[in-house]
């Protein structure tokens, strides 16, 4: 089948594939490959399986039939692999006749002298698989692109996965002794009490730190909160801290779902500029206001932080832009707001699923990309309902919450009482001081859980960590 689908590519491209131009393939490197697997089954066959997995590596199909029969025998444990017994499986599988009989087998066998370079000729075998697979992915890509029916993002989507996944099939994973390896670790850790290396990024609360040790990479970190709390201005927070203050400098994306690219960059630039984004609507914005937001564009001029606002963003659309940031501008951290807007993209029986299969796709990528991945999420309207809006969020409160539960490893709840902020004017005070908030360290696969207190100014939307001093200590600060 894959012969034939490969012929119809190359009449099909002419100029690209020559119909009579064979694929990248080293057949001597193959019969070493099977020949050391009959030579000596023990370790040979373990380090071919391990190193290529299954039959589709091999360009011949006469290597592949042989590739299976020897796996065939050497699972069934009353078995041993031997010409004899090979020849018998392949004449069961209707094979024999095709491989060219037990005297093909025999001068296979005679093949090789030693088998200490099986894992040499594995991997060549390997490298011509991904070129093939390449050459395939590529020509099905281009036959597509001429399909004028085609969307277009979709496609260019689903070309990028395809590519992806070639780079990565087949890739070994190695298994290491801990021996070998216990004196390195010996060596960061020290660096890490050292303080010669940051264990995660600083969030930019100091609180928060001390609970989570900083956003660490591969790891997936769920903010939680009910609608209108403030969920996407702390995450906003989190960016400015990490793309503006700090060591240094670190590019981060934010996958808005939710707002326009318009209305969060307006959003930072209010909250670094310490402006109330109501004064440029109503009227009130001052000139003697003007140094700084002029200030606070040119911060944010030499700050690498990328937008996306797409609606409806499905998890290989993430997948396809996060890989591209990644490789080109080279992201520390992903925001998105918030998991419940996003589409798995595949058809699914039922919402909770759907949401299962979204959640474990970001924990794959934040571990694929190596890089921490904020994700917000909304709790369940039913929580106020049942436990009124005072009530302090649970693990249970997430909205479909059994597969991000899982799959998080920090599940943070931002809560503070909404209902007595919109209830009442703001008085002088409490726009100094701030409103009283929480954030609640609820899930800490790798740490400790806690809370955090947090101050919340509403005309700024900015989260700061609470004050440990008084008023006393403070210096004045006006507002008009």
């Amino acid at each position: 089948m894959a012969d034939k689908k490969e012929h119809l590519n190359r009449k099909k491209i002419p100029g690209v594939i020559a119909e009579d131009r064979p694929q990248p393939h080293n057949l001597d490197a193959e019969k070493a490959v099977i020949a050391a697997m009959l030579r000596e089954p023990h370790p040979c066959v373990d380090i071919a399986v391990e190193i290529l997995h299954d039959d589709e590596v091999f360009y011949s199909h006469i290597h592949r039939e042989i590739f299976n029969a020897i796996k065939e025998i050497y699972d069934n444990t009353e078995m041993s692999v031997d010409l004899i017994s090979v020849a018998h499986q392949l004449a069961k599988n209707g094979k024999l006749e095709d491989i060219g009989g037990e005297v093909f087998l025999a001068e296979l066998y005679g093949s090789i002298s030693t088998t200490v370079n099986i894992e040499t000729w594995c991997g060549i075998v390997h490298e011509f698989s991904v070129l093939r697979n390449m050459i395939n992915v590529c020509s099905e890509s281009l036959l597509k692109c001429y399909d004028v029916e085609s969307d277009v993002k979709e496609l260019v989507d689903e070309i990028e996965t395809k590519i992806y996944d070639v780079r990565n099939k087949n890739t070994k994973s190695d298994i290491i002794e801990i021996r070998h390896s216990i004196e390195a670790e010996f060596k960061n850790v020290m660096k890490v009490i050292n303080k010669e290396v940051e264990v995660g990024i600083p969030t930019g609360f100091p609180d928060l730190d001390k609970l989570v040790i900083g956003f660490k990479p591969g790891e997936m970190f769920v903010l939680a909160a009910r609608p209108s709390i403030g969920k996407t201005s702390l995450a906003l927070n989190f960016i400015r801290n990490i793309a503006l203050r700090g060591s240094r400098h670190r590019p981060v994306a934010f996958f808005s779902l939710e707002m326009t690219a318009e209305q969060i960059t307006r959003r930072l630039l209010c909250t670094e500029a310490q402006i109330s984004e109501t004064r440029f609507f109503d009227g009130s914005f001052k000139p003697s206001e003007m140094p700084k937001l002029t200030q606070a564009v040119n911060v944010f001029k030499n700050a690498k932080v990328f937008i996306d606002p797409t609606g409806g963003l499905t998890i290989s659309e993430l997948r396809a832009k996060a890989r591209r940031l990644k490789m080109m501008e080279k992201i520390e951290l992903i925001v998105i707001d918030y998991l419940q807007l996003m589409h798995s993209g595949d058809k699914t029986d039922s919402r909770q699923q759907e949401v299962a299969d979204i959640s474990s796709g970001i924990k794959r990528l934040a571990k694929d990309l190596s890089i921490p991945i904020i994700v917000l999420a909304q709790l369940n309207r039913e929580v106020e309902k049942t436990a009124g809006p005072t009530a302090r969020p649970k693990l249970s409160h997430l909205r479909e919450s059994g597969a991000i539960e899982q799959d998080a490893d920090i599940v943070a709840f931002l809560h503070r009482d909404r209902e007595e902020t919109k209830s009442k004017t703001l008085n002088k005070e409490e726009m100094r001081n701030g409103v009283d908030a929480l954030l609640i360290v609820e899930k800490n696969r790798n740490g400790q859980t806690g809370t955090v207190d947090l101050s919340f100014f509403p005309h700024r939307m900015e989260f700061v960590n609470k004050s440990k001093f008084g008023d006393e200590d403070r210096p004045p600060e006006k507002f008009e």
